[in-house]
């Protein structure tokens, strides 16, 4: 299946600057085999490390001089290591961590050979090292599940991805090719981006055997609690992760989870989640400029879960809800299409940023207001919110739209593509300009680039 970060890591082989590259996500979204996939089309060979598999062999590394261990990961692996033409793939290094603290020698005395290193709960072990960090020897490498556009591609249907990678905004789309993108869109939401679910549906076309590999993945990251232990009771994490699906969408509360248990506690078991990469954070922002992060608040936020698919399969929602409903935007209230679009945005930046993801909300008596989400494109702040239907109240974007004196917004629905002028007039009768951008939901993943265009042709 092809990844659309494969460019990225072409483009880092052929750096004058390259460090060694440390790729961080989620068990299962395909880090170990991306890296296969890149050493096969671009390197002559490849010396894959597991240290999971084969923990003896950080032995090899004891001395950390890359000029002993070449050589003896040479005689272990039966294979010339030559720099330029091997890849050398240091996979599951959490779980010998001073083999990750090896990194930065590698980028200094043999920065020549191309090196890579994965882990499952990395994190981990980068919050809680007793070792010397590689501080600038080092590059990170963020990789979340499959993109909309990967499972087009995937499931023989590069036509239509190709056709969204092109797509400007004015260009006309027939009505049998938007109603076979949302038909797409469904399966999708069942499916989700996780590598070995999108494979078993391509492979099989059965729902079914996607769910079982879903079932499967959830599973593990369950079997992973065990790991956490020392730092949180294992049962709240438990809960936590459990309810996790059915919280997205609203402001994060802890009673939510657990009325029985303190807010605190609650906190730390989904920070471990956090940094497992299995939840993500989406923090309000003030929004009066970039970076976004600048202004969050801590104590206020919502949450997305990993993938979408995952979501669905632990809500026990199957194709025949999307099917059935009048628009996929109101399945499970929704919640469904709000993490679809959060988890597009969320690794829609560079592979080398930390992945982050903001909302904006207003809490006063009598005019309280919420945008889902609120991304920057360059210099710009831009509000999105995502609507059922092909129309719906916008009263929260325009009262955003007052308040941050901006006048650009994206709205995404189930509608066709449309840009629309317009003055809102607010509940105190005051007009606000606004330039609305209408997005088939199909297209969150060109949506910082359409954003682009306008701000470019202003």
């Amino acid at each position: 299946m092809k990844r659309s970060e494969m460019e990225y890591l072409v483009a880092w082989r052929d750096s004058p600057r390259r460090k060694p590259l440390v790729l961080r996500g989620a068990r299962q979204v395909g880090k170990s085999y991306l890296c296969r996939e890149f050493a096969r089309a671009h390197f002559d060979a490849l010396v894959e490390i597991n240290f999971e598999l084969t923990p003896n062999v950080a032995d090899l590394f004891a001395d950390k001089s890359p000029e002993n261990i070449v050589p003896r990961l040479e005689l272990h692996a039966g294979t010339k290591i030559t720099a330029g033409k091997t890849l050398l793939f240091l996979d599951e290094v959490q779980a010998v961590p001073e083999v990750f603290a090896c990194l930065r020698y590698f980028h200094e005395r043999m920065p020549s050979l191309h090196v890579m290193a994965a882990g499952s709960l990395l994190e981990f072990v980068l919050e809680e090292h007793d070792f010397s960090m590689p501080v600038g020897r080092i590059e990170y490498f963020h990789l979340g599940p499959m993109r909309y556009e990967e499972y087009l591609s995937a499931c023989g249907r590069s036509h239509l991805c190709e056709f969204l990678q092109q797509y400007a905004v004015g260009t006309d789309i027939p009505a049998s090719l938007h109603q076979d993108l949302l038909n797409s869109l469904r399966e999708f939401l069942v499916v989700g981006g996780m590598p070995e679910a999108v494979q078993a549906y391509v492979d099989t076309k059965s729902f079914l055997e996607c769910d079982k590999v879903k079932q499967s993945i959830l599973s593990t990251y369950t079997d992973d609690f065990s790991k956490y232990a020392k730092r949180v009771n294992t049962q709240r994490v438990q809960r936590v992760f459990q309810r996790l699906p059915h919280l997205v969408g609203g402001k994060f509360k802890h009673t939510r989870v657990d009325r029985n248990e303190q807010a605190r506690a609650i906190g730390q078991a989904l920070r471990l989640l956090c940094l497992a990469r299995i939840a993500y954070k989406v923090h309000h922002s003030g929004c009066n400029g970039v970076p976004l992060g600048a202004e969050i608040d801590e104590r206020k936020f919502k949450v997305i879960f990993l993938d979408v698919g995952l979501l669905c399969k632990a809500c026990g929602l199957s194709l025949l809800e999307f099917e059935r409903a009048e628009d996929v935007l109101l399945v499970n209230a929704g919640a469904v299409c709000e993490q679809f679009t959060g988890q597009h945005l969320l690794y829609a930046g560079p592979h080398f940023e930390d992945p982050a993801l903001h909302y904006w909300s207003r809490e006063k008596r009598q005019s309280s207001a919420e945008v889902d989400y609120v991304m920057s494109v360059g210099p710009h702040v831009v509000p999105v919110e995502i609507k059922a239907g092909k129309s719906g109240k916008l009263k929260s974007l325009h009262l955003f739209l007052k308040e941050k004196q901006r006048a650009f917004a994206v709205r995404f629905d189930t509608g066709v593509p449309s840009l629309l002028d317009y003055e809102a007039v607010l509940p105190t009768r005051e007009k606000v300009p606004c330039r609305l951008l209408s997005l088939p939901l199909y297209l969150v993943g060109q949506a910082r680039a359409l954003c682009r265009q306008q701000f470019v042709s202003a």
